[in-house]
């Protein structure tokens, strides 16, 4: 990955707690609440996967800088969702995803080129490279912001 696309990549990871609270602005509970699909996730749903999510995202940079060749765990989203209690109020939530994106901000900025060609082992995807991290977190909250968007809008067609 070239310097200009990493840049690019880090300020899209960087602008996604922003576009995740800007899709939420003003959310009503019925908003928040409203399913667009059967088996598809509510607005507020996605919030709690944003904060799971981060936290593990956060994690798994954090062994690949620091543990040589680490196993990276995956883990079945929709399982989180049923175990995990996502009916609770999502304010917790998004504190927790707006501190992990921050903290893992920081740590992106002072990476080397060293630290950037470190890898692991994905139990899921095989070899996971601190590039395809950035690669897949980057965008990870707009597309779930977008989500955000068409839960919400689900509501007003009720």
């Amino acid at each position: 990955m070239n310097i200009d696309r990493r840049k690019k990549l880090i300020d899209q990871y960087k602008d996604g707690y922003r576009v995740v609270a800007e899709a939420l602005a003003g959310a009503t509970p019925g908003d928040l609440d409203a399913r667009p699909a059967p088996g598809r996730w509510t607005a507020h749903e996605v919030a709690h996967h944003l904060a799971d999510s981060e936290m593990t995202a956060a994690i798994r940079l954090r062994l690949l800088l620091a543990v040589d060749n680490p196993a990276i765990l995956g883990y079945d989203q929709d399982e989180f969702a049923r175990r995990l209690h996502y009916d609770r109020p999502i304010e917790a939530s998004l504190d927790a995803f707006k501190a992990s994106r921050r903290t893992t901000a920081e740590i992106l900025d002072c990476m080397s080129e060293d630290d950037w060609r470190r890898e692991g082992t994905h139990t899921e995807h095989g070899r996971y490279t601190i590039e395809k991290w950035l690669e897949i977190y980057a965008t990870h909250a707009h597309k779930h912001a977008e989500q955000i968007r068409v839960a919400r809008a689900s509501a007003k067609k009720t």
